[in-house]
């Protein structure tokens, strides 16, 4: 058994070199390489543990492509922690983000083709997809107000619960329409980042966006509820 995982170091090194790529072209300022570092190192730990529990010996081909959307989101997060103390990128955060949310119909469709799919994978692919929409609801709410964060944050309030409630820990079935509202989350977030629309028309997308949230997240709550745990698997 290998004990050295390549993956996350080599994620590693990439967050840091587009950091400072970043930092020569933009700029950041200490909050964006704060904000920068912090993620790449607490993803390259997080990376290692996961390989390590998991058995995996590294990371597969569509891991790989996962890795670049994570690089991705490190750099929306180091600018949007460089927003709050000087001019906003935002016309490279959108392409940024942009870029990450089309690699995101990538991933999953290589781990299929060169069947590699693995739990880790699908794990890593949720918690980029999750911080993303985060860190876009922490940028929209400086403009729009506190109240986006609802957005991002509705996901791990849910995980929180399940620390509280084991029976919100369970496996929930494969359901499209999750999907649907979560890539819907991203494309209201970025364009809310974009400045394109109007703030009173914005905030109404917004609204409607986090209602799309509420009611996924409350159907997913009410199977839960429903369903003892003897009708479904545990999370691991």
């Amino acid at each position: 058994m290998r004990l050295v995982r390549t993956g996350p170091a080599v994620g590693l090194s990439a967050h840091v070199g587009a950091l400072a790529a970043l930092s020569v072209t933009v700029g950041l300022g200490w909050a964006g390489w704060a904000a920068g570092l912090g993620y790449a190192v607490v993803t390259a730990v997080v990376l290692t543990y996961g390989l390590i529990r998991t058995g995996a010996r590294d990371f597969g081909p569509a891991d790989w492509v996962t890795q670049v959307r994570a690089v991705l989101v490190g750099l929306v997060t180091a600018l949007t922690a460089a927003a709050f103390e000087r001019p906003p990128a935002v016309v490279l955060l959108v392409s940024i983000t942009i870029v990450a949310l089309l690699l995101d119909a990538l991933d999953g469709h290589v781990a299929r083709r060169t069947g590699t799919a693995s739990g880790f994978g699908a794990r890593f692919d949720m918690e980029a997809d999750a911080f993303l929409l985060l860190v876009l609801s922490v940028y929209a709410a400086q403009s729009m107000g506190a109240w986006v964060l609802a957005i991002g944050g509705m996901r791990y309030v849910f995980v929180a619960a399940g620390w509280l409630l084991p029976w919100m820990r369970r496996r929930l079935p494969p359901r499209f329409w999750r999907k649907v509202v979560a890539a819907t989350q991203g494309v209201v977030l970025v364009v809310a980042a974009s400045g394109l629309i109007p703030t009173a028309l914005m905030a109404l997308v917004l609204a409607g966006a986090l209602a799309l949230l509420v009611e996924s997240f409350g159907r997913d709550v009410l199977w839960l509820w429903q369903h003892p745990a003897r009708q479904s698997t545990a999370v691991a």
